[in-house]
């Protein structure tokens, strides 16, 4: 990837993106969840495959992506050695008195759209996805 295109900012999609947490996050993945009140579900996800830096709160609000500077980005080149194929910037309202800056580093995006339930039921349409943490009664049952 070149560099104009690592420095782009990101374009979500229409939505009332408004409430982000981080619903997941292991060695080979970074997933962060955004609606508009994440009680009950999330609409968008954005997968960072692969993450090599990540500085950014566990929750944060109305965040506003933007294009990284060369001052990141060469940052973030010394620290992981080597350019990233995917640097996204933004800044968001984590609770304090001003915005924080952050920063993420991966090998690639996905931007997935679709509501995720964060609560278990058994009404849901074909196809419809949990958030990892939801399990079944039955699940629960059998782990109990």
């Amino acid at each position: 990837m070149d560099a104009e295109r690592r420095c782009v900012g990101l374009q979500l999609p229409e939505g009332s993106w408004w409430d982000w947490d981080v619903i997941a996050w292991d060695g080979g993945e970074l997933r962060l969840a955004a609606g508009h009140d994440l009680a009950h579900y999330h609409g968008l996800e954005l997968v960072f495959g692969d993450p090599t830096l990540v500085s950014c709160p566990a929750a944060f609000l109305d965040p506003v992506f933007r294009a990284p500077t060369s001052e990141e980005l060469a940052r973030v080149t010394r620290q992981i050695g080597q350019e990233p194929p995917v640097l996204v910037a933004f800044e968001a309202d984590a609770g304090g008195q001003e915005a924080v800056s952050c920063l993420i580093a991966a090998e690639r995006i996905e931007v997935v759209q679709g509501i995720v339930l964060r609560y278990w039921r058994e009404d849901v349409a074909p196809g419809q996805r949990f958030a990892p943490w939801v399990s079944s009664p039955n699940q629960q049952a059998a782990s109990g």
